[in-house]
């Protein structure tokens, strides 16, 4: 399903060529003949986004470069200028295609090249005849000066990353349990040269993992408790990178059971977990020097006779007690297990993402993600940075003390729902209180599923974090 991504040194004028530019005068006039060029010319200047000629032995298409505006924006433009022109390589049946980037910016080049990869993304599992259903594009060659051939191999491991993530995501609970999605790492682990260590049940119940056990009571299948580690001999950092996943499977809302429609994308919930697997995934395929560590509590949130209620009171894995308000604020529970078991690293920086809250959504949208940090340092901003460079964009909510204020039981020490007001802060307010490292939070809940294709980000999971993290990382070298 991959699409080989290679890099050329003579162009073969039989394929079809897409041209990526800022203007008409940096075509190559060898490239096209003088009607070509008229036309080219007229369309740029009556502001046509792209330019499409067929030439019947090949097709030729001219993309835009947006100037005047931030990087990451003109790199974002292009990936969805990317994304644009994918639907019709599609419906010409094109199964290879060269860039040309005229503008000759490595930056440029990748992100439209991005853009295509993401777009050619399927999930053909379940089909009885996948083979009707693929896309024909096989080959992607780069022609120019500008990027060189790790680049292209660290962009082509990413795209695959990428893949990974939004296939588990996409799994359907009647496939991935909290078991299989184990099986799944290990899976991944093998490939990529992470290791992988699975905590069954009895394992969890010996430590004690109480908000991940008290989800679990109302399913047939056993929680698991998963650790990534990626430890290279030559990792810049002493002390790791924590990431922790949701990996609720499927999340029914137990005993406050969902109503509606609201059941229909639970198998994503568990974005956050498959989008740590699949940064950890990256890092040690591209071998980034990187010392980085995955936690991802894995369950459902069923209901049965036996299943948690309103009005139970949980002991924590850090011997907190917790009141239980809503059993649909689940995913918070088994995180704060996580958090305090990362502790025990000793973390440069914990980093949790989850499929969180429907106020997440509510807020912003599916346009980004909203945090809450306790860090101090240049950090955050950091991760904000990489945020913009791959358009997987951060939005800060604040952690104010007041907003504890809301979360304060009458017979535990926390409970696990504030009010109506700020869901998505009290929830991050919540998880805060097992932590005592520097920590950031992100509730993807509004990015990390679309029930409606957006261009290269498709429809169903996106993958989104494993791009954002990736970067990051990269940029801690």
């Amino acid at each position: 399903m991959k699409i080989n991504i290679s890099k050329i040194s003579e162009l073969d004028h039989n394929i079809s060529i897409i041209y990526i530019s800022e203007s008409p005068e940096k075509i190559n006039k060898d490239y096209f003949n003088r009607e070509e060029l008229e036309y080219i010319k007229n369309q740029f200047e009556n502001k046509k986004k792209s330019v499409a000629i067929n030439t019947y032995k090949n097709w030729k298409y001219i993309e835009w470069i947006e100037t005047g505006k931030e990087q990451y924006i003109v790199k974002e433009k292009l990936r969805r200028a990317a994304g644009n022109l994918y639907s019709q390589l599609k419906n010409s049946k094109l199964e290879q295609i060269c860039l040309v980037d005229l503008s000759d910016n490595a930056e440029n080049t990748i992100a439209f090249v991005e853009g295509l990869s993401l777009s050619h993304y399927q999930f053909l599992k379940y089909y009885s005849k996948p083979e009707e259903k693929k896309n024909f594009l096989k080959e992607i060659q780069i022609f120019g000066s500008a990027i060189d051939n790790e680049q292209i191999s660290e962009l082509d491991i990413l795209i695959e990353s990428v893949y990974h993530a939004k296939n588990l995501v996409n799994e359907p609970v009647s496939f991935l349990n909290a078991e299989q999605f184990s099986y799944e790492i290990e899976k991944l682990g093998q490939d990529a040269g992470f290791e992988v260590e699975v905590f069954n049940k009895v394992k969890i119940e010996s430590l004690k993992m109480g908000g991940l056990l008290a989800v679990n009571k109302g399913s047939v299948d056993p929680p698991t408790f998963n650790i990534l580690t990626w430890k290279p001999k030559d990792a810049v950092n002493q002390k790791p990178y924590v990431l922790v996943g949701k990996g609720v499977v499927y999340d029914t809302g137990g005993m406050n059971i969902k109503t509606e429609n609201y059941l229909d994308t639970m198998k994503s919930d568990m974005a956050g977990a498959a989008t740590v697997t699949g940064t950890i995934y990256a890092i040690a395929k591209a071998e980034i020097p990187i010392y980085v560590i995955g936690l991802i509590p894995a369950t459902d949130n069923r209901l049965n006779a036996n299943a948690y209620v309103p009005d139970d009171v949980i002991t924590m894995y850090n011997k907190s007690t917790v009141e239980v308000r809503n059993t649909d604020a689940e995913g918070r529970l088994i995180l704060a297990d996580a958090l305090h078991f990362a502790k025990k690293y000793d973390p440069e920086l914990v980093i949790d993402l989850a499929t969180l809250t429907g106020s997440a959504l509510m807020a912003i949208g599916n346009l980004g993600m909203v945090a809450m940090t306790n860090v101090t340092d240049d950090q955050f901003e950091q991760l904000k940075i990489s945020g913009n460079n791959m358009y997987e964009r951060i939005v800060e909510l604040p952690l104010w003390e007041e907003y504890a204020e809301m979360l304060k039981s009458d017979i535990a020490d926390i409970k696990n729902l504030g009010g109506r007001e700020a869901g998505a802060i009290t929830a991050g307010k919540f998880l805060e209180h097992f932590t005592e490292y520097p920590w950031i939070h992100l509730d993807i809940a509004g990015c990390a599923f679309l029930t409606k294709k957006d261009n290269y980000r498709g429809v169903g999971a996106t993958g989104v974090g494993v791009r954002l993290l990736f970067d990051f990382f990269n940029n801690q070298l």
